[in-house]
C-alpha cells in the first residue's frame, strides 16, 4: 500500500452534514475511508469514458422471449464476440420476459459496441452496461 498523506479540505457545513449521514448509513468507519472510495469510484468512471481502456462489464438485458428469432440473434451476437464474452446466464422472469446477464471483457469501445448490438435487437425491452476499469488499479 502506498504512503498515506494528510491534507485539509474546505467544505460547506450542509454538505459535510449530508456526507456524515451518508457515512453513517453506509457503515464507513470514518470520513477518510468514504472519501477514498468516492475518489476511486470517480477515477474508474473517468477511465471507462475512454474507448481504449481495458475493462470488465456486466450487461443485463430484459427481453420478450416470444419475439420471433430473438434468442437466436442474441446467441449469434454473443458467439460473434466470443473472445469478449466471459459467461452468460439466463433467467425466466415470467411467462413473457427473460433476463440475460452477460459478463464481458475488453476495450470499452468494443464492449459498448457489443452492448449496442444486443440492445438494438427487436424485442429487447431494456439493457444496461455497467463497466469497471482494470487499467489503473487503485
Amino acid at each position: 500500500m502506498s504512503k498515506l498523506i494528510r491534507f485539509g479540505v474546505s467544505i460547506e457545513d450542509d454538505l459535510l452534514r449530508r456526507f456524515d449521514k451518508f457515512i453513517e448509513s453506509t457503515g464507513y468507519e470514518n470520513r477518510s475511508e468514504a472519501f477514498r472510495d468516492l475518489i476511486r469510484a470517480r477515477l474508474v468512471e473517468e477511465d471507462t469514458h475512454r474507448s481504449t481502456t481495458k475493462a470488465f462489464g456486466v450487461l443485463s438485458i430484459i427481453y420478450n422471449h416470444h419475439q420471433r428469432e430473438l434468442e437466436e440473434k442474441l446467441t449469434d451476437v454473443q458467439h460473434h464476440h466470443f473472445a469478449s464474452i466471459i459467461a452468460s446466464t439466463h433467467v425466466h422472469i415470467d411467462h413473457d420476459n427473460c433476463l440475460e446477464v452477460i459478463l464481458i471483457k475488453g476495450k470499452v469501445g468494443d464492449l459498448q459496441h457489443i452492448a449496442s448490438s444486443l440492445a438494438s435487437l427487436k424485442g429487447v425491452k431494456h439493457s444496461k452496461l455497467v463497466l469497471t476499469s482494470t487499467e489503473n488499479p487503485l
